[in-house]
């Protein structure tokens, strides 16, 4: 196994000239560690004494407590330090000029997952473009991408479902770090901030996380394991509905369920063809917080044992368009409101595309939506290319 050296690593041990120079503030929460958990926080502090002079936190908090999505952080101060902790999952999602006030640089050292609906990359776009209206540099702490960097799925973002938990039209499972997307959003969405990436060393793009020799800590609470994050670019539509996505139980996402799912049912009408590099177990789950608390619900875990056939968002559309059409009076989408959308569907805004919601409850088959976007679904392959950063 190799080990791969992040961003993070590379930054604090031979730190750049400038930034002896600046002051610095960093993007990071409770993941952002080096191979000995020592946190960025204090590598930094260590190694530029009394250049920090602000920390911020995304969604989930600092800590990375925060359970689920509309649950704000509020602004502390950072006890070891003296320096103020601004949250950017709170009265505000944009870092604002007073905030800024204070530093020249940017560092960030997040954790994304590789899923366009994780909220970090959102966050981080909203820094590029403050830091270019305000003249400030940022500079990313590059980390892996844990579902690897050669599997490119789903539908690009329509423009009228743009959120939170989508701003751009990337698709669900991008391919991207979060040094490489930020570069691709920066460059091709006309922000023009002034970044940097840290890259990693030892990182390529066939690894998942457990090639990479790294300890996995959660980057927020329902990731605890990297087979969570494996499965999330799919598992994570459940949050449009009203079936489970494994909240409230150890297993979030991936086990996933009802109390209504009869799952040899479920199993008969997906077909084995649509199971590629997966074993769907059928378990009985009670969730202890979350959609049906305190009711046992029967549904599946994934098993994944073959991550390179396993295509987890279309695997993910053929659970819900078999469970949609199986139990009609049961099933339910999800109301808003979601990731502060008060209006718009939550699985409009997962899938990226209400249209892709409406076929889907007119049976139309997941075979032909994915023949229907991979047009757009390689030009954003062709693009992204443009700025990749490891073979």
């Amino acid at each position: 196994m190799k080990t791969v050296q992040t961003g993070l690593e590379r930054f604090t041990g031979s730190p750049p000239r400038w930034a002896s120079e600046k002051r610095l503030g960093l993007l990071c929460n409770a993941a952002s560690v080096d191979r000995h958990f020592n946190h960025a926080r204090d590598l930094i502090a260590k190694c530029l004494p009394g250049r920090l002079h602000a920390l911020f936190s995304p969604q989930h908090g600092f800590f990375a407590e925060k359970q689920d999505n509309m649950i704000e952080s509020g602004h502390t101060a950072d006890p070891v330090l003296n320096i103020p902790v601004y949250s950017l999952y709170g009265e505000t999602r944009i870092p604002t000029e007073a905030m800024l006030e204070n530093i020249d640089v940017l560092l960030v050292d997040l954790p994304d997952v590789g899923t366009r609906v994780y909220t970090f990359a959102a966050t981080v776009s909203y820094c590029l473009e403050t830091a270019k209206r305000l003249g400030k540099k940022i500079v990313i702490l590059d980390r892996p991408n844990p579902v690897g960097g050669t599997s490119v799925e789903g539908n690009c973002t329509d423009h009228t479902c743009t959120s939170f938990v989508g701003r751009y039209p990337i698709p669900m499972r991008h391919g991207l770090t979060m040094g490489e997307l930020m570069r691709l959003i920066n460059e091709s969405f006309d922000i023009g901030c002034d970044l940097e990436v840290i890259t990693m060393s030892g990182w390529h793009r066939h690894m998942y996380f457990a090639d990479t020799g790294l300890t996995w800590l959660p980057p927020s609470p329902n990731l605890p394991t990297p087979a969570a994050a494996t499965v999330y670019p799919g598992q994570v539509i459940w949050e449009g509905t009203n079936i489970s996505e494994g909240r409230g139980t150890t297993q979030p996402f991936e086990i996933f369920g009802a109390p209504f799912i009869e799952t040899k049912s479920v199993a008969r009408a997906l077909g084995e063809k649509d199971t590629h590099g997966v074993v769907l177990r059928p378990v009985a789950f009670e969730p202890t917080s979350n959609k049906w608390s305190g009711t046992v619900c029967r549904g599946f875990q994934i098993h994944v044992t073959d991550p390179e056939q396993y295509a987890p968002f279309g695997l993910s559309l053929r659970l819900l368009r078999c469970i949609r059409h199986l139990y009609p009076d049961q099933f339910q989408w999800k109301q808003p409101p979601y990731e502060y959308e008060y209006e718009r569907l939550p699985i409009d805004l997962i899938i990226g595309d209400k249209k892709i919601r409406q076929a889907l409850e007119t049976d139309l088959t997941v075979d032909v939506l994915e023949a229907e976007w991979q047009p757009e679904l390689e030009a954003f392959k062709n693009l992204s290319r443009k700025f990749y950063l490891y073979n």
